[in-house]
């Protein structure tokens, strides 16, 4: 079985759903709070995000959104990938609690494929869902894939540089 896609295997306007989803623990989030050194008790504090936020409850870091978000689609966007070259923006467009799921869903929006003939840019915008389908958030980025000959024009190039035997 294979992972990942060549670059032929995208078009423009392709929407690609990403499965599992992932429910987010309470040691998601301290776990990567930790590892991050993300001290904020937004995080953390339970009793603090009761009493001084607007949602009355913890939210999960947004960069832990982003790292699950962007994981989920390795599979069908990235596993080739040469590669990954920008993350042009990261949205933040509801928050994120412990306990819901995020699903993600991408769309292809660019194909721009490199004189050299073996691979090209995947341009790609990814939006992460909770169970409730509302958008929390949005990203996009661009990945370097190889085309199908990429292995075959790499393997040639592999003979003709190693010395005789």
């Amino acid at each position: 079985m294979s992972y990942g896609r060549y670059f032929e295997e995208f078009t423009p306007g392709q929407a690609l759903q990403h499965w599992p989803g992932r429910t987010i623990t309470e040691a998601d989030c301290t776990w990567f709070a930790l590892l991050t050194m993300n001290q904020h008790p937004v995080h953390s504090d339970a009793n603090y995000a009761e009493k001084h936020t607007q949602h009355g409850q913890r939210l999960v870091l947004g960069p832990l959104v982003f790292s699950i978000g962007i994981g989920m689609t390795v599979a069908d966007v990235s596993g080739r990938a040469i590669a990954n070259l920008e993350i042009e923006r990261i949205t933040h467009d509801k928050p994120v609690f412990i306990g819901d799921t995020v699903y993600a869903e991408t769309t292809v929006l660019e194909l721009t494929a490199s004189k050299r003939g073996d691979r090209g840019v995947v341009h790609v915008e990814t939006r992460v869902t909770n169970q409730r389908g509302e958008v929390v958030m949005t990203f996009r980025r661009k990945a370097l894939v190889p085309k199908r000959n990429h292995a075959t024009l790499g393997e040639a190039a592999f003979a003709r540089a190693r010395p005789p035997r």
